[in-house]
């Protein structure tokens, strides 16, 4: 691509999106066009010389505005959050699929040359997913089909429409599985939070109002990995210019229980709290990693981020904004 391509960044006021938008300005790219359906000074990112653009994609016409005479799209835009905000809003997260389906319509249309499908681990089989000693999830797992429940259903579908529009269409489609990514400018809380900044969070509030307790949700045993956003950006940006057609894992392949994640940020913070378990509490599948053999193989790249390190980047700015007043805090939930 020249520099003065128009790239399409989707979802651009959210966090990986606006990560995404401030990379390929740092990249030299002249012509980006971001696109939220968020008000801009509600973004999470303040992204000053893009061409902001405010709309609601689920409908077909503000696609079509929004990939007109681009070369590449990069779709990141849906209605998510963390596991609390999943379980209990599965139809609201299901509508992206109009988001989905009318962007590559609107791609088509304009004759992109390429286009990027930002998917979830969401859509791994559940009973692959059922013990904290879980074996890492390769990209074949996600079948035989049964994935989370709304909106994994919807990241799966949306991943078969990007297939068949490359099959049938000729639209060069790319695909990434993003495993939990956390880092700063993320939401941390709202509802939406995921468990790296929740946590964060949890452990700030309590040092600031003098509390020696948090909650936390299930029973602390639950396994994941966590993908720092830097390591997500930079496979985002190296898949969308592979040749890798089939959908890929973009996600670290550290696996720790939530009791070690908070154990890292009591580390960060220098303080040892009591934890309250809930055990009633949304808290998904009991364990899920990233197998990561196919990206080393295809990108010769896989996310390298040390956990701690990633932590402690993102604890240090959830401290700095919990700091400010409400109505002063760059992230809206």
């Amino acid at each position: 691509m020249s520099k003065d391509d128009l790239v399409v960044v989707t979802g651009a006021g959210g966090f990986i999106g606006g990560h995404l938008v401030a990379d390929l300005m740092r990249a030299g790219y002249r012509r980006i066009r971001a696109v939220d359906i968020k008000p801009i000074d509600e973004w999470f990112q303040g992204l000053p010389g893009a061409d902001n653009r405010r709309l609601d994609l689920r409908e077909r016409d503000a696609c079509r505005e929004a990939a007109r005479g681009a070369r590449e799209i990069y779709n990141l835009a849906c209605d998510m959050g963390g596991m609390g905000f999943i379980e209990a809003h599965k139809a609201e997260c299901m509508l992206s699929v109009l988001i989905n389906t009318h962007m590559l319509m609107a791609a088509r249309e304009a004759v992109a040359e390429r286009y990027f499908f930002a998917s979830s681990a969401c859509v791994y089989a559940a009973d692959k997913q059922t013990s904290p000693d879980v074996t890492p999830l390769e990209e074949t797992d996600a079948y035989p089909a049964m994935p989370e429940d709304g909106y994994g259903w919807e990241k799966l579908f949306g991943e078969r429409m990007c297939r068949h529009f490359r099959e049938d269409f000729g639209l060069e489609t790319r695909i990434g599985r993003y495993h939990n990514v956390y880092g700063p400018h993320g939401t941390f809380e709202g509802g939406r939070e995921k468990a790296p900044a929740a946590i964060c969070r949890k452990v700030i509030a309590a040092q600031l109002a003098g509390d020696d307790e948090i909650e936390i949700w299930g029973d602390g045993e639950q396994t994941r990995s966590f993908t720092y956003i830097d390591d997500c950006i930079y496979g985002t940006r190296a898949l969308m210019a592979s040749d890798m057609r089939d959908p890929l894992n973009i996600g670290s392949d550290e696996l720790v229980t939530i009791n070690q994640l908070v154990d890292i940020v009591e580390e960060i913070a220098g303080v040892r709290l009591r934890r309250r378990y809930d055990l009633s509490a949304p808290k998904g599948v009991r364990g899920r990693s990233s197998d990561n053999a196919l990206i080393r193989r295809t990108l010769g790249w896989a996310p390298s981020m040390r956990l701690r390190d990633g932590m402690a980047k993102t604890y240090a700015w959830i401290h700095q904004q919990m700091r400010l007043p409400a109505d002063k805090r760059r992230v809206y939930a």
